[in-house]
Formats: C-alpha cells, structure tokens, sequence
C-alpha cells in the first residue's frame, strides 16, 4: 500500500472491502470510485474546487432539517433524481417524477370528493380520474397522498401564515378505482435557492423556477409504488423546469367551466362556483414482480 498513486489508488480502494461485502453494494461502490476517481483525472480536480465542492456539500448538511433536505435538492436540480426515476420507471405504468423536498407524513385523511381548497385563494379546480392497472382496470382501495402549493407559490411547510397539512391529504380510493377533490391552482415557484444550490444555480447561470404542479404518491398491495407530478400544458417554465420533472405524459389541460355542470357538483362535496375548471388523469400501476 505504501507504493499507491494515481494510477493505483482506484483498485487500492476496492482491495480495502472484505469478502463478505454485500455484492450489490460492492459493485455500486466500485462502479462510483471508478467515476470519481476517472473524473478526477479527467478535469485534473484542484484543491480549491475540491474544497469548494466539499464547502457546499457541508452547507447542504448544515442548512438541511425536517422540513427542507439540500441534498435532495442538489439531486434534483443535478437531474440525478429524474434520472433515477427514468431508470426505474416501468413502462406499462404513469411516468414517474421527483418527490422534492416538501414532502412529509401524516397528511390527513381526505374521502373521495373532498375538499382541500378549504379557504385557499383561486378558482376552484376539480382533480379526479381513476387508479388503474395495465389493463385499464380499477385498482381497488388503492392509496393517495396529495400535496401542492398555495396560490403564493409557498407550500405548507414554508410559509408560516397556512395552517398545519394546507392543501394535502391522505386517500383511499373505493372498489371503482376513483379519485376526485376540489381545490386551487397551484402556482409556479422557485426553488430555495439562498443556500448551497443557490450558489450553484447562480454560477452557471440557470434559474431556480419550477412549472405549476400537483404532486401524488399512489400505493397499492400488488403494485410498485408512484411517486409523480401533473403539470398544466400552458405553464410558462413547462420546458424550463429546475429540476427536470417535467414529462410528456404528466402534462394536463385545466378546462375552463363557466356553467356548472350537475355531473361535476354531484362528484365533489364543495359548492362549486364559476369559473371552475377540471383536470382528469388516471394513474396507471404497475404490478409487483
């Protein structure tokens, strides 16, 4: 070992794992040494860009807490987490997309029909559609969590003036396969860019914006789980996403009522008032190995 150097130090590292070492982690460890020790070389790293990169990572740690995670956020605006979501998304299933880092648990239970709009500013906006599998059957008793923005661009979590759990919900759909909820249009915003990835972001040039976006997370016994966004056709950053969630197959057309059909008043508990507008998409599973 006293001998290592530059040409050496890759499979050096790899010597250091014993025998034992889970084999699916040996060959990840091994194929991320390669690459980072290739791009090393490669870009002929200096010891003030590493300190820089080492800089930011301990900012991302320090700034990080329960209600915002920076790694998460380098991840996305890096595309690392789209790409992992690429690689793993089956094909007979709703492309799936980033989770971001304004999720959390316990969100409250919400019927089919409900309302999350509540006191929230917007015109009303009626999301529904079914769970489905491959074959375009219902997914009985599937679950939901559903989260979104405010009409400031602001979700729950961020801004101290909305109450606890604004504008998420937890649900469980019936034998049918249905969904459906009343609430407002989420708005784009920015991601937080006055730390680490702001850094980032400002150096080379891009802006932090995100399209307009309702986030889902669908499980159901059976079936792989989707985590996935929706976004609206006619949102100004559909093709200049952040954090490049944004898919072919996720994108919606909110359509405007300016009369209120009884079909859709009888489907959600709120009163409707005009102008409203309905969203419909099914989420399609697909099933377990």
């Amino acid at each position: 070992m006293r001998s290592v150097d530059k040409d050496t130090i890759t499979e050096a590292f790899l010597g250091y794992c014993h025998a034992d070492t889970d084999p699916r982690l040996r060959f990840v460890l091994e194929r991320l040494v390669h690459h980072l020790h290739d791009f090393t070389k490669e870009v002929g790293l200096t010891h003030e860009e590493w300190r820089k990169a080492i800089g930011l990572l301990t900012g991302a740690g320090e700034i990080s807490g329960p209600e915002r995670n920076e790694f998460v956020l380098f991840s996305d605006v890096l595309g690392l987490s789209s790409l992992v979501d690429m690689v793993n998304s089956p094909d007979d299933a709703t492309p799936s997309s980033v989770l971001g880092p304004f999720h959390i648990l316990g969100a409250p239970d919400l019927p089919v029909g409900g309302d999350l709009r509540k006191d929230n500013a917007g015109a009303p906006v009626i999301v529904r559609g079914r769970i489905i599998d491959s074959t375009g059957a219902p997914i009985s008793t599937a679950e939901m969590e559903i989260w979104q923005t405010a009409d400031n661009g602001l979700y729950s979590n961020q801004d101290p003036a909305q109450p606890d759990y604004n504008l998420r919900a937890h649900m469980t759909v019936g034998a049918d396969g249905v969904y459906a909820f009343t609430t407002v249009r989420p708005a784009p915003y920015t991601v937080p860019d006055d730390g680490p990835v702001g850094e980032l972001l400002q150096a080379t040039g891009r802006h932090p914006w995100r399209p307009s976006h309702f986030h889902f997370i669908v499980t159901a016994d059976g079936y792989r789980n989707l985590v996935t966004e929706l976004f609206p056709d006619d949102d100004p950053y559909l093709d200049q996403d952040a954090v490049f969630g944004v898919r072919e197959g996720l994108i919606v057309h909110y359509r405007r009522k300016d009369t209120i059909e009884p079909a859709d008043q009888a489907q959600v508990a709120a009163e409707l008032t005009v102008p409203y507008y309905t969203v419909d998409f099914d989420l399609q599973l697909s099933k377990t190995a």
